[in-house]
């Protein structure tokens, strides 16, 4: 059934009534926009990043070297270095595919955001084992040396471990870096905008917003909207979720000109969307939207969808 819903695993977002969003705002949740700004102006992040890798990379070199000289073996310092360059190298020039990575789970949904994780992050390990094996073997080929990197099942998950955790690292600073661009536009496009070049209201639009994205919602795209406890979830006609802060009966008042109207107690529903109506023998009923999804109401609110079924319906 499709009125069970599943609070937790949705994204939290909050209502925002006031139809006038800062130009560039909007976050489509199912497009595909964050493609396409690429990386474009983004070499200061890169280098950021580039130079907190090197520092670990040759701090990590100095400690292994020092460990080796501890146990009696080599320090040999040059070689630990030219270990931890090369895949500092590789990691550096994957960043940017982690950069588009996280900009499309940005603007999807929660599942979307998995699919996306469980590509990039064995994309991100095989591209890294692949180039920093291939930069070691080209490196010491050319200096007259081999390298053999010893592939082994064993040893790919070893590397894929420690690529899942740097890649795990990169993408939430990335992350971290997108979400305070984002404020610091939608403030600075808040304060110069003219009053007077504010957009127009529309009344049959709902912005939803986590602060950080606005997602526009049509009332037309909403099948229903059931409470979850402290929230509210929105289920719209694409199968996204969104679960907002709020209580039931405020947004019952807010959406009822749009035809959503409750049809349990828990449960709005958008008249306008239903194709069918099964009313039962106990006096709940079912409807069924124009998308195939169904969603349970009870007898006690019967009489808001009683006109579904023409003169002919039970009262």
């Amino acid at each position: 059934m499709a009125d069970s819903q599943n609070a937790p695993d949705t994204e939290r977002v909050e209502a925002v009534w006031d139809q006038s969003p800062a130009r560039g705002g909007e976050v489509s949740p199912s497009g595909t926009s964050g493609w396409s700004r690429g990386i474009s102006g983004d070499w200061r992040m890169l280098a950021a990043i580039a130079a907190v890798a090197m520092a670990i990379g040759i701090v990590n070199a100095l400690s292994g070297a020092q460990d080796a000289a501890w146990r009696g073996d080599s320090y040999d310092i040059g070689r630990r270095l030219f270990w931890e360059l090369s895949s500092i190298i590789v990691i550096l020039l994957l960043v940017p595919i982690l950069m588009l990575s996280v900009r499309r789970m940005r603007e999807a949904s929660l599942a979307e955001r998995i699919g996306v994780g469980a590509v990039t992050l064995p994309a991100f390990s095989a591209f890294h084992i692949a180039g920093m094996v291939g930069l070691r073997k080209l490196m010491l080929w050319l200096a007259g040396g081999t390298y053999d990197f010893h592939f082994s099942l064993a040893t790919v998950l070893y590397e894929f471990r420690k690529d899942a955790v740097t890649a795990l690292l990169i993408g939430a600073t990335l992350w971290l870096i997108e979400s305070r661009r984002d404020l610091r536009k939608a403030a600075q496009e808040a304060r110069t905008k003219p009053v007077a070049a504010q957009e127009p209201l529309a009344p049959d639009l709902i912005w939803l917003r986590d602060g950080t994205s606005r997602i526009r919602v049509a009332p037309r795209d909403i099948l229903w909207v059931a409470s979850a406890g402290n929230y509210i979830e929105y289920s719209l006609a694409n199968g996204t979720q969104h679960l907002i802060r709020g209580t039931l009966a405020a947004t019952e008042s807010e959406l009822a000109r749009f035809a959503i109207v409750r049809v349990h107690r828990t449960r709005l529903a958008n008249l306008d969307r239903v194709s069918g109506v099964d009313f039962k023998p106990s006096g709940d009923f079912e409807l069924t939207f124009d998308n195939g999804k169904t969603l349970g109401g009870s007898r006690r609110y019967r009489p808001a969808v009683a006109s579904l079924g023409g003169p002919s319906a039970p009262a």
